[in-house]
């Protein structure tokens, strides 16, 4: 290609990048309901948008921000690289929205289902465990975009990416080949039962219909050990992103050395003090050419959507003692300016958009 050429079309490219940047993410909700799998998947998709569609207007949240998204809007021109999100134990895909929105508009299709047992509402001890039905889920949800007519002709399926959050970062970290070892999970909830998860197990209570419920106190030792430690790696996943994974402590060593992808690990918060349940600098040292980041000054809430004005007061008035909304040292805004660098650069490292 001759030089003037080759200028005219990093002109154009960056053009295209600029513009994408400057047009807020289009947004669908969806419905992937198969013959073939037996849970039915809420789904919210992001995207380069064109033109058309409503602006989103998210006016009953008394929580968090929601991100600028138009509803509906026209697809942009081109195949983009997937990724999926799979949401932290108790959330729910729209808690991601802010990261998805940002990738949205950096040349990505982004689509998160909620994970029927583990999101917001509807959680309970028992099902938190079962790491199997969301990387299932997130299997699904691959399968019926890349066949979907509607969507299909945007995705380049030779560039498939997953992030995960919390429980979702465990879910991540299967998707590449990570695998359970159950005995290592039961030994560290009896190591350390002040962790919040090991808390959650004991505490008997559960989500159900968006109520709270009382469940029996859950035993992991009743975990089904075949299914928590058989393999959850989908092939068409060629790049992983872990925040605070979950269960960091719990995976076959052998299984990590064999991961063959790029990761990324990210942590929040800074040395010494990042929970161990999540603590991934040693996972990363065990996976080949795997990265690893610490965000300082954040803590494990910091992944969720910036609060609105008065949220931490409201929390606190409806009995909610967790710090949702309690950075001491940075603005959430801040923390999220640098996740979002780190996440976008390991994606565009790895998935190539616009290649």
């Amino acid at each position: 290609m001759r030089l003037t050429s080759l200028l005219f079309t990093l002109a154009l490219c960056t053009a295209a990048d600029q513009a994408l940047a400057n047009s807020p993410a289009g947004l669908r909700k969806i419905s992937v309901v198969t013959q073939d799998y037996p849970r039915s998947l809420a789904v919210t998709v992001w995207y380069p948008s064109a033109s058309g569609g409503a602006d989103d207007v998210v006016a009953d949240d008394r929580i968090f921000v929601s991100p600028p998204t138009r509803s509906n809007a026209e697809i942009s021109q081109g195949r983009f690289p997937l990724i999926l999100l799979s949401h932290g134990s108790g959330s729910r895909a729209e808690g991601m929205g802010w990261i998805a929105a940002e990738l949205a508009q950096a040349g990505f299709v982004v689509a998160a289902p909620n994970h029927p047992g583990t999101t917001s509402g509807d959680s309970t001890p028992a099902s938190t465990p079962k790491i199997w039905e969301r990387t299932a889920d997130i299997s699904t949800v691959i399968t019926a975009l890349v066949q979907d007519p509607k969507w299909r002709s945007a995705i380049d399926p030779d560039h498939i990416g997953i992030l995960g959050f919390s429980l979702g970062g465990t879910t991540a970290m299967e998707l590449a080949g990570a695998r359970g070892d159950l005995s290592a999970y039961i030994r560290y909830c009896q190591e350390n039962p002040a962790m919040m998860d090991c808390q959650w197990f004991r505490g008997g209570q559960g989500y159900a219909g968006g109520e709270r419920v009382d469940v029996e106190p859950f035993d992991l030792s009743s975990v089904d050990r075949g299914r928590f430690e058989q393999s959850g790696r989908d092939p068409r996943i060629t790049a992983a992103v872990a925040v605070d994974p979950g269960l960091a402590t719990t995976f076959q060593p052998e299984s990590l050395r064999a991961i063959d992808l790029p990761v990324v690990l990210i942590n929040l918060g800074s040395s010494g003090e990042i929970p161990v349940a999540v603590a991934a600098e040693n996972l990363a040292r065990q996976i080949t050419g795997a990265r690893y980041a610490q965000v300082d000054g954040a803590n494990h809430f910091s992944f969720l959507p910036v609060c609105r004005k008065g949220a931490a007061e409201f929390l606190q008035s409806i009995g909610e003692h967790d710090p949702i909304c309690g950075e001491k040292t940075r603005p959430r805004a801040d923390i999220h300016a640098e996740l979002s660098r780190l996440i976008i650069d390991a994606f565009k490292r790895t998935l190539k958009p616009g290649h």
